[in-house]
């Protein structure tokens, strides 16, 4: 397929609550912006760095198991962030992988996000089925 990467933009979804009660202004949002997040279409979620983490501020929720390289391995699963790729946002849990990795975007959020992967242009477009606007399936 090819290596895609996107400019991703990360942002704590507890700071965006509590800027929007009016706890802490906007501009102190805990937000990262990624110019190099690798699109992995064989992971299922959203994965970062134990730095990014940090920088986030996220909270462990759970751990869990996952089949990487190197076989079955428990996983600090964090919660929750705003991705915003391309102007197109969803909300999910993160994945703890190792600061030598790059953050992956898997499977889920681009779904969610209604973007699918173009092999030939090694890029990602809005779904076609849906004219290639955001559109949720509710069905």
């Amino acid at each position: 397929m090819g290596r895609i990467v996107v400019l991703a933009i990360v942002e704590s979804i507890e700071d965006l609550y509590r800027a929007q009660r009016g706890e802490i202004p906007a501009d102190q949002v805990r937000r990262i912006d990624i110019a190099d997040a690798l699109i992995d279409t064989g992971a299922t979620g959203l994965s970062l760095p134990k730095r990014m983490i940090a920088q986030l501020g996220l909270l462990p929720l759970r751990t869990r198991q996952a089949i990487t390289t190197t076989g079955i391995q428990s996983v600090a699963t964090f919660g929750a962030v705003r991705l915003t790729i391309e102007g197109r946002d969803c909300v999910c849990d993160v994945m703890e992988i190792d600061d030598a990795c790059p953050a992956l975007i898997g499977q889920v959020p681009l779904e969610l996000m209604d973007f699918l992967v173009d092999p030939g242009r090694r890029k990602l477009i809005g779904n076609p089925a849906h004219g290639g606007q955001q559109v949720m399936e509710l069905l």
